[in-house]
């Protein structure tokens, strides 16, 4: 089972990785298309902006997802690396695990909320005809995501408290 999901957990990663580069692109390429035809042919691209905002929405959220993955989200270290105990470090890691469970699971209930009243009343993006879940779709991603991880790191944090010499 373990094996499993740490082969998911890389082809996940690749995919976000995929969806970063991707969005990146997009983003850059269609700003710089946007200034390009205002300044030089006084014309605006029909739908550009849009499209580098549902983008920009992507990669903001995938590379959260990412940071959360790697446990690179906001830290204050300053008291994690003042603990010279490895369980005390364990234990702190298990507090700042569960309160970003807390937050996360909040986000994602808000995010539920969000899309649940989209689905009853379906909008759509005007000028791309999209849905505008599309957009609100990479919130679903990153909340769920983010309590994924939150109970990946309380795992983590539970075997170092129990097992003080063994890295998790």
């Amino acid at each position: 089972m373990i094996a499993f999901l740490a082969m998911a957990d890389r082809v996940f990663a690749w995919l976000l990785r995929a969806v970063i580069l991707a969005t990146s692109a997009i983003v850059t390429l269609s700003l710089v298309a946007l200034v390009v035809f205002r300044v030089f042919f006084s014309q605006s691209l029909l739908g550009m902006h849009e499209a580098s905002l549902l983008a920009a929405m992507w990669l903001y959220m995938a590379g959260a997802v990412m940071a959360s993955r790697r446990s690179e989200h906001l830290v204050v270290d300053f008291l994690a690396t003042s603990l010279r105990s490895p369980r005390a470090r364990a234990i702190h890691g298990l507090v700042v695990a569960v309160l970003t469970l807390v937050i996360a699971a909040i986000f994602a209930l808000w995010v539920w909320k969000m899309l649940a009243w989209g689905m009853k009343r379906p909008q759509i993006i005007p000028v791309l005809n999209l849905p505008l879940w599309y957009a609100q779709a990479p919130l679903a991603l990153a909340a769920v995501s983010a309590v994924i991880y939150a109970l990946r790191d309380i795992a983590r944090a539970g075997l170092q408290i129990a097992q003080p010499g063994k890295e998790a």
